[in-house]
């Protein structure tokens, strides 16, 4: 059974898909092994001829209009908006809107009231009347949903940025919050990477309190503009949502008898902090929204657009622009080159590739030069620890990911590269690394060691997404498969990793998925992790992982879960069939020795019979997650990658069988 939505309501109509495996001449369903076999052909000559000529892969990374609707109120704010830019934007933003006005943060999505009020603030800066009717139907939907006062506070600073909200209105984030030592509650490292690189900036902008002139009034947007911002009473002082409330209100009164050298001091220390963090492309972090704050915060702090930080930043924000055959222009909120590479690399490996292909020893020698051999913020909790390991995007040298890591090991095991020396020792060194992040929980999270705190998420500044960076089930599975592949299958390290899976298993068989969509996705990663490091298929959690599987999968062979399931209960293992998340669930049935089953059998089928002519899959649904619910991906080359790594498995077997019998 999959489940659709009733409009834009979290409601929930499950429904059965139809049946669409592939059919011989004959009328009967294709025999999966032939079809497969065929299948893995021609996606193997698509994805070679996907590669760049400098042996990396990267599809688009694909989010929502809230990234090209920052991007031109960034333009308006600095005077830089160009016709061009703006005119291409605003097709990207119109050709998003729901039929009901809206504007959702993933595709088939209900709508989102900040995601809508930004687009339709873009739209107007683009020259759209208010009183057009896709226009008049966004504005009408906002002010039923409570108006820009319903919206989260990242919406309502960049409104404040045109006094369009008061920054009064706005909870208080000190700037001498960088002198926090790492040992108090609420010191910038107890957020996670991504949130880090983007409070530190936003400290400058808050206490700066900047207001250029608003082009036009936002009046229609308010639920009642003569009151736009209604009070709320405070939470009750006995929860933490009421403590918190109490200590803005407390900040909201120390900016007014803050000394001067103090908060001036502070903010040059946030400025030399930002700085130090940018990359050699002038981005921060790889991610678009640090860069675009980080610009904000300098040029309030008195750095011209010609200053050579802020000329490198703007320029590595139009690389994240992606422009359409349409005219149209869309911006990445970040760049997966590392990941994609070690991603394709793997699939075309087991689909069948030779080890020693020239393209593959060409992408070995691509990651081989992305490791990152310096420290960076993760040393603050680990600092004794000798860097390695690898980043998620071409340049973030500071954030290396324990993710990435794993599975650029698993890449480079899978080539016969002629430099064995060199990749030996950068694999070492990246095991020694991601060993060391390992958290005192037995388990790894992505960027940072124990970054657990449980006092950033209950900021009234932060109602928007995870903002730590705890272990998960998916990074943890992936470190464990990797592990066991390099001989560390009985380290202790390695089985307390592996307890810490078994522990954290869903009474239904499932793993919730972190960064993926979602429990398939997590299950996807964990079951291959634990028969790598020895668990028999026949081990209770495998079975209780088999069944589960087996009971989501759609009529139609497929698998597929819609992001509503982080929110949803009833969405668990439930939506349409997608190519990315069919492949994870069949990674884990494979690895469970489930080669043979009629499960497997359907969704091989229904791989092979939803491939396009050109070896691809289409894919629009969002199967990548950057924050649960709230900040969704739709990663273009997943829908290439995993269904041929699954397709490869079926018809050749597991890599590496065996190897994890090997000594720890």
């Amino acid at each position: 059974m999959t489940a659709t939505t009733d409009g834009s309501t979290g409601a929930v109509t499950p429904r059965a898909t139809s049946a669409s495996q592939p059919l011989d001449q004959a009328g009967t369903t294709a025999w999966p092994r032939d079809a497969a076999a065929r299948a893995i052909q021609r996606s193997t000559e698509f994805l070679l001829g996907q590669q760049d000529a400098e042996g990396w892969w990267k599809g688009d990374l694909e989010t929502n209009v809230t990234m090209d609707a920052e991007d031109l109120l960034l333009r308006q704010f600095l005077g830089i908006r160009d016709e061009k830019t703006t005119r291409a934007a605003a097709l990207f933003i119109r050709g998003e809107q729901r039929d009901d006005g809206t504007w959702a943060t993933f595709f088939g999505g209900p709508g989102e009231l900040s995601t809508t009020i930004e687009a339709y603030v873009a739209l107007r800066l683009a020259g759209d009347a208010p009183d057009a009717p896709h226009m008049a139907k966004a504005s009408a939907w906002i002010r039923d949903q409570g108006g820009i006062a319903a919206s989260r506070v990242f919406t309502r600073i960049w409104l404040a940025l045109f006094g369009w909200w008061k920054w009064d209105d706005l909870p208080e984030l000190p700037p001498e919050l960088i002198y926090f030592p790492k040992w108090l509650p609420l010191n910038i490292y107890d957020f996670g990477c991504w949130a880090r690189q983007t409070i530190v900036p936003l400290t400058v902008v808050s206490a700066k309190r900047p207001v250029r002139p608003a082009p036009f009034p936002l009046d229609e947007l308010h639920s009642d503009a003569r009151v736009p911002n209604p009070g709320k009473p405070l939470a009750s002082v006995g929860s933490w949502d009421g403590v918190f409330q109490r200590l803005d209100k407390a900040l909201h009164l120390y900016r007014k008898v803050a000394p001067r050298k103090v908060r001036r001091a502070a903010m040059n220390s946030a400025a030399r902090w930002i700085i130090e963090r940018q990359e050699n492309d002038g981005c921060w972090g790889g991610i678009q929204p640090p860069a675009v704050y980080s610009v904000i915060a300098l040029h309030l702090l008195g750095y011209d657009l010609e200053h050579p930080v802020l000329k490198a930043g703007l320029a590595s924000l139009d690389r994240f622009a992606v422009w359409r055959e349409d005219g149209a222009r869309m911006i990445e909120a970040c760049q997966s080159p590392v990941w994609d590479t070690c991603l394709a690399t793997i699939a075309l490996a087991d689909a069948g590739v030779p080890a020693d292909h020239p393209q593959l020893i060409k992408a070995a020698d691509w990651m081989l030069a992305e490791e990152i051999a310096r420290p960076g913020d993760w040393s603050v909790r680990r600092p004794q620890l000798a860097p390695g390991g690898w980043a998620f995007e071409f340049h973030n040298d500071n954030y290396p990911d324990i993710d990435d890591t794993a599975e650029v090991i698993l890449a480079l095991r899978r080539v016969d590269h002629p430099d064995r020396a060199r990749m030996e020792n950068a694999i070492s060194r990246g095991v020694r690394w991601t060993l060391g992040m390992q958290s005192k929980n037995n388990a790894w999270a992505a960027f940072d060691a124990d970054n657990t705190s449980p006092f950033p998420n209950r900021l009234p500044f932060c109602d928007f997404g995870e903002v730590i960076d705890p272990p998960s089930a998916d990074v943890t599975g992936h470190v464990v498969e990797m592990l066991a592949i390099e001989g560390k299958a009985h380290d202790p390290r390695t089985r307390r990793g592996i307890e810490w899976l078994l522990a954290e298993q869903e009474p239904d068989g499932s793993w919730l998925g972190r960064w993926g969509v979602n429990y398939v996705y997590g299950t996807g990663s964990v079951v291959p992790a634990l028969t790598a490091a020895g668990l028999p298929g026949s081990h209770p959690a495998l079975r209780r992982a088999v069944g589960w599987l087996e009971s989501v999968q759609n009529d139609d062979g497929g698998w597929g879960e819609d992001l509503r399931s982080y929110r949803y209960e009833e969405w668990r293992g439930q939506g349409v069939s997608t190519a990315s998340q069919t492949a994870w669930a069949l990674l884990a049935l494979l690895a469970a020795g489930e080669r043979d089953s009629k499960a497997v059998e359907r969704g091989v089928a229904w791989l092979a019979g939803t491939q396009r002519d050109d070896g691809s899959w289409d894919e629009p649904y969002f199967t990548g997650t950057g924050f649960p619910w709230d900040f969704s991906i739709n990663y273009h080359l997943y829908r290439q990658v995993f269904p041929l790594t699954a397709l490869g498995r079926y018809v050749n077997g597991e890599p590496f069988a065996g190897l994890s019998a090997k000594g720890g």
